[in-house]
């Protein structure tokens, strides 16, 4: 069965780059997309991770789509000898019974690109043209974000639903990431409400551009936020957001901005713990070794509650 399984997977995925699966194990399995063509975004580099028990049995599983792939599994592809673990994050949490298992679906950043394919392209193109020209230096280009969520909802989600046993409504589809990978699930959430029920932002990078130029600007990004989150994301209809911060480094910013955040969500009806949960962690900086210590906190929350679906 299970080289069954390998050679079907070799098979779907001929001319999508050379998938490279590895024998299932009592900790899950990889499929690697070195090459995973895309008419939007040009190739993209994708691991997908199977649960453990995946390859024997016939339930479906809902899915999580994570940025920044490089940074969630494996230390000696990760940009900073640090990772999230997610996939041990997700087995330990089915150990104990807090959620169900789950897929996972890691799409590599696009290394310098990265600040431009996350950046929330309708937010950023409400400002001004003194504010966006205080971001340039940081984009380097033209914002890739509406192209990199036609990348995620049109071409990746059908591909990962049609080859895998996927629960594929909004209900267990979820989209996490940390930073800039944080805007760009929220951006997701709000423009793709039909299919992502489900974001996790991480640390998430409210000021958009540097934050010290940001603060200078508070007013006008904060109202840009504001509308954005009132006229796209408005109300709940069933979705769920988990927020989060530290206080060091360049999360030290970010309590500020998040509680405007807040606001601006219980104004169009989201309602805290039920809708959004916001949690802050002292003492923790803008790191992976940070994101993997609370990312059982994270899927537990985000996921716990599909857990008798």
């Amino acid at each position: 069965m299970i080289m069954k399984l390998v050679a079907l997977i070799g098979a779907v995925l001929l001319g999508m780059g050379v998938a490279q699966a590895a024998t299932p194990t009592d900790e899950g399995s990889f499929v690697d997309l070195p090459k995973f063509g895309s008419a939007n975004i040009g190739a993209a580099h994708v691991t997908i991770w199977l649960p453990p028990g995946y390859a024997r049995g016939k339930q479906r599983y809902g899915v999580v789509y994570m940025h920044d792939a490089e940074n969630l599994f494996f230390l000696e592809k990760s940009n900073f000898n640090k990772i999230w673990a997610a996939d041990k994050s997700v087995m330990r949490l089915v150990a104990d019974k807090a959620i169900d298992p789950v897929i996972i679906v890691g799409i590599y950043s696009h290394g310098l690109d990265r600040p431009r394919t996350y950046m929330p392209q309708r937010v950023f193109e409400s400002l001004s043209p003194k504010v966006r020209g205080e971001g340039q230096d940081f984009l380097k280009g033209p914002i890739l974000s509406d192209a990199y969520l036609k990348f995620l909802t049109a071409e990746l989600k059908p591909m990962i639903d049609q080859r895998y046993r996927t629960k594929r409504d909004r209900d267990h589809t979820a989209i996490v990431g940390s930073s800039m990978g944080g805007l760009i699930s929220l951006y997701a959430i709000a423009e793709y409400p039909q299919i992502f029920g489900m974001a996790g932002c991480v640390s998430t990078h409210w000021p958009l551009i540097d934050p010290i130029k940001a603060d200078e600007n508070r007013a006008e990004i904060t109202a840009a936020w504001t509308r954005y989150l009132t006229d796209r994301l408005g109300p709940p209809a069933g979705r769920h957001i988990w927020f989060d911060h530290g206080d060091q480094t360049l999360d030290q910013y970010y309590g500020a901005w998040q509680t405007k955040i807040d606001a601006a969500l219980i104004n169009v009806g989201w309602q805290p713990q039920r809708d959004f949960e916001t949690r802050s962690y002292p003492g923790t900086a803008h790191e992976e070794n940070a994101w993997n210590a609370r990312l059982d906190e994270i899927f537990g929350w985000l996921l716990g509650r599909h857990v008798n679906d």
